[in-house]
């Protein structure tokens, strides 16, 4: 993309050297490496977007939300500056290094300020599509991204509409809503629930804000009974948070029961593989099947 738009600027927060040679060997004058300074990465970020670049900034997912947070409200976000902010490693992806590099409450700090994009792609496809999106894009915008080696959803880049949310499994009994590197884990309960007479479709949702509101009403509340959304963040302020905020303001929610899947409201003191703490919080597949099993075996 750089190559093609002298615009670009890439920071980065002192992480992803490997992963950026290339690109600071051919754009020496448009790479920056802060250092771990992450608020002031996002204040230069801000001075270039106002200067006419169209800067990205990329470090772990937490410190380029929750440590910088104030210069993102104030610098970016009250001014509208066309600056993308990229996490890695959001969610549980660094699971084994603890609390300080857990990161799921970014969507909640994010959604909080206005007019900043949110995306949440599925896989490295999804993750140039989204920045292209975001590109196109006259406003903010956070992505939160893996780490490295999920499992590849999507054969092609496909065209991501900031805003829109896409079928994914089409299925006929029950809905699930999946967020971000999630889709995996949700495509593999479906299957579970499959061999149980269950039929299951399976959403793609790489944008969290702004929502597709009328992909919910007409493809989602209107033709299922029961509604999940799953997600690596925190139950408090995140995509569940947004799709329940929406059915409730709507009135859409008479006779559909919504149920989301994501982080209990507490820290995680476990350490372990993401896989070993997604169980310990319900978001893997069995733990998603065995939910929605006992949703549907009860009154909604």
């Amino acid at each position: 993309m750089a190559r093609e738009d002298e615009k670009i600027f890439l920071l980065m927060g002192d992480i992803g050297n490997r992963l950026f040679n290339d690109f600071s060997a051919q754009n020496p004058e448009r790479f920056l490496n802060c250092g771990i300074a992450e608020a002031n990465m996002i204040s230069v970020a801000c001075g270039l977007a106002n200067g006419g670049f169209k800067p990205v900034c990329y470090t772990i997912a937490p410190f380029v939300t929750a440590r910088c947070y104030e210069q993102i409200r104030i610098d970016v976000g009250y001014h509208g500056s066309n600056v993308i902010m990229i996490g890695t490693g959001s969610g549980l992806s660094y699971a084994s290094l603890g609390a300080t590099h857990h990161g799921f409450d970014d969507i909640a700090l994010m959604r909080a300020i206005p007019g900043i994009d949110i995306f949440s792609p599925c896989d490295s496809n999804d993750v140039y599509a989204c920045l292209g999106a975001a590109f196109e894009s006259p406003r903010p915008a956070y992505i939160r991204i893996g780490k490295k080696g999920e499992p590849t959803m999507l054969p092609d880049i496909p065209t991501v509409k900031i805003g829109k949310m896409e079928m994914y499994r089409p299925g006929r009994d029950i809905c699930v809503l999946s967020s971000g590197t999630t889709l995996s884990v949700c495509v593999e309960a479906a299957k579970m629930l499959e061999r149980e007479g269950i039929s299951a479709s399976v959403v793609r949702c790489p944008c969290v804000k702004p929502l597709d509101t009328e992909f919910l009403r007409d493809e989602v509340m209107s033709n299922y009974q029961l509604v999940v959304s799953v997600e690596e963040h925190s139950l408090c302020g995140g995509f569940g948070s947004a799709v329940a905020e929406f059915i409730v303001d709507s009135g859409l929610g008479d006779g559909v029961r919504f149920v989301r899947v994501g982080i209990p409201d507490e820290f995680i003191h476990q350490i372990g593989s993401q896989e070993y703490v997604r169980k310990k919080c319900g978001i893997d597949a069995e733990s998603i099947a065995a939910k929605i099993t006992q949703c549907l075996s009860e009154e909604i």
